[in-house]
This record gives C-alpha cells, structure tokens and sequence, in this order.
C-alpha cells in the first residue's frame, strides 16, 4: 500500500482540544460513574414521563431481569410508599444506548 505524507497546519480554537474518540467515550463514563439519578433525572435525560418510562422500560418482564438491583441490576425499584427510584447513573446511560431499538420496539 502506498502512503502520501502531507503536512498542513490547521487552527484550533484557544477554547478548544483534539482528544480520541475513546477518551471522549471514557471521559463521559467517568463523569457518571459514582452518580445516582432520580426518576426526574431520568425523565430529564430520556424527555419521558415518569409513567412512560416505567410502562416501556422499567416494568417489561424482558427488561426487569436485567434492570432491577434485587437480581444483580443497577435500578432499586421503591418496595414500598415513600422509598424512590434510584438508578446507578453510568449503567443505565449505557443501558439506554444499549437497548434504544428495543425500547422503542412496537
């Protein structure tokens, strides 16, 4: 295979870095790791209601299995009146890359 070496001097911004990007990927996991989301931090990151989330998310048997932090997962479903929803923030991030198609599967 032949290569042509070029060099050529393209400005960046003062305001700015060139990273890879799997650092980038890696610098958005660091960012959530040790973090815990609400129902309303969830709501605000996916532009759901509360009802929809539970309805197409969180309650199908498919998806509980692997969701819920009784068996292993990274949600605490509440047990009873006034306990929250608390979702360890990076897992379900990357829960809902994960599984988008089959979220919002009819």
């Amino acid at each position: 295979m032949q290569t042509l070496n070029v060099s050529i001097a393209i400005p960046i911004p003062e305001d700015s870095v060139l990273i890879r990007k799997v650092e980038l990927e890696e610098l958005k996991q660091q960012s959530l790791s040790g973090v815990y989301w609400t129902m309303k931090d969830l709501e605000q990151r996916t532009g759901k209601k509360s009802e929809w989330i539970k309805e197409n998310i969180l309650l199908p048997v498919r998806f509980r299995k692997m969701l819920d932090s009784d068996l292993g997962g990274f949600v605490f479903y509440p047990k009873s009146k006034g306990q929250t929803w608390t979702f360890q923030a990076s897992k379900m991030a990357e829960f809902l890359d994960k599984y988008f198609n089959q979220i919002f599967k009819e």
